[in-house]
């Protein structure tokens, strides 16, 4: 399983970088093993039930419209679409169906482990049309659970979708729900801070209101929110199921019913996944496992090294031991593994996260995560700075808190980097 560079000679001692591969080999069949029950096979085959003998890579189809057999065939078809269905032979316009689109639904909502999935040209994309899908004329509250993204909490909180929110924490959901509430929504692990949430928990507590799970920071490779009672899971397709930067995108995985009212408002608003960037995000499903278990394995190495480093004063880390997650994270648990990301707070607060933000060469700073490279940013200067601070201040966000997106590069690596530019914040 090692190429002839990486194998050790007999008798030779093995590098370092000899010994990091095996160990990843090893980690790799180890949380295959005893994860979270999906098999890679399912990442690299899912949604390709339609190619037959025909093609072996699906075939892009940048159609915007399409010829229609005959008036009543099609006037079926988009009677179906416009009502959120789906094709009844032609798939009509673009905007209402597309075949590279459904294929990368159809391998989300496989792995999610629910009927259907709804893809969207961005993750905030996808939320807004779960909100407006869920929203009724005498339903219009909604119960989130802070930390959330700052987008997120910036959308449902700003009035922009006209509903009313009431801001929870994990164990106080059920204080919150009300006749008029029509979703609980929450992240785990949560953006920034890494946060785990329970969240069988917080449904048993939602009762009979939808739950809506952002797993972007998890994937279906460490987790599948609906196995626990959640509704909807939601990722932003952007961040580890692109994986390289390179692609804008967002899907909700859910049951048929929910993804019928949800395509509905995809197809009234315009908010649809280009057909280039679903045969993207489905081609990076294939590789998604691998790259999570990689870039896991680095990132409880960093996370172990950061939390003995004198200019940090916390560590935020799903993997840290000793701690109330040990019960939801690890084999056989809600999250099987710790994944990919880290938060830490900096001694010297803001005036040390800018510091060492600027002194960073290898690392990007840069927002987003998920990608091949690693990436650092400053959540209370960048992706948070809107939220009031209130706001901030129930999430964690402080001053000197860090979130870092741990990459592919050689463990030692990253490390260097990171810990020459944490010298200098004094």
């Amino acid at each position: 399983f090692l190429t002839s560079a990486s194998r050790p000679t007999v008798g030779a001692t093995p590098s370092p970088r000899q010994n990091m591969l095996v160990a990843l080999t090893l980690a790799s069949w180890l949380v295959a093993a005893s994860g979270s029950g999906l098999s890679d096979t399912g990442f690299v085959h899912a949604g390709r039930g339609d190619l037959g003998t025909n093609a072996h890579c699906p075939p892009v189809d940048l159609s915007t419209t399409y010829p229609i057999p005959d008036l009543a065939t099609a006037t079926a078809s988009m009677k179906s679409l416009g009502s959120g269905g789906h094709p009844k032979g032609s798939s009509i316009y673009q905007r209402m169906h597309n075949p590279n689109v459904a294929r990368f639904e159809q391998a989300l909502a496989s792995l999610e482990g629910t009927n259907e999935a709804v893809a969207f040209a961005s993750g905030m994309a996808t939320l807004t049309a779960v909100v407006l899908a869920a929203r009724t004329p005498s339903k219009k509250h909604i119960v989130g659970v802070r930390p959330l993204y700052g987008a997120t909490d910036s959308l449902i909180g700003c009035g922009m979708l006209d509903v009313e929110v009431s801001w929870a924490t994990p164990d106080t959901v059920a204080k919150h729900i009300r006749d008029d509430t029509c979703l609980v929504l929450c992240e785990s692990p949560a953006n920034p801070t890494c946060t785990i949430i329970d969240i069988a928990a917080v449904c048993a507590q939602a009762g009979g209101v939808p739950v809506v799970v952002d797993s972007t920071f998890g994937t279906p490779v460490l987790q599948q929110p609906t196995k626990l009672g959640a509704t909807m899971v939601v990722h932003s397709c952007t961040k580890a199921i692109g994986g390289h930067g390179d692609i804008l995108g967002g899907v909700v995985a859910c049951d048929a019913e929910w993804a019928q009212k949800i395509r509905r408002v995809r197809t009234l608003t315009g908010a649809n996944l280009h057909p280039l960037a679903a045969y993207q995000l489905h081609r990076g499903l294939q590789t998604l496992p691998i790259r999570i278990r990689a870039a896991q394995l680095s990132a409880s190495e960093i996370a172990t090294r950061l939390s003995k480093h004198a200019s940090v004063s916390r560590v935020h880390y799903p993997g840290a031991t000793g701690t109330a997650v040990d019960a939801l994270v690890g084999a056989g648990k809600q999250m099987t593994g710790p994944g990919t990301m880290i938060a830490f707070d900096l001694v010297g607060g803001y005036e040390a996260a800018r510091a060492m933000m600027g002194a960073v060469r290898l690392i990007t700073p840069a927002v987003s995560l998920g990608t091949t490279d690693t990436l650092v940013q400053h959540p209370a200067g960048m992706t948070h700075t809107s939220l009031p601070q209130d706001a901030k201040d129930a999430g964690g966000i402080g001053p000197g808190l860090i979130r870092l997106s741990v990459g592919l590069e050689d463990v030692e690596d990253i490390w260097d980097d990171l810990a020459q530019a944490l010298d200098t914040t004094g």
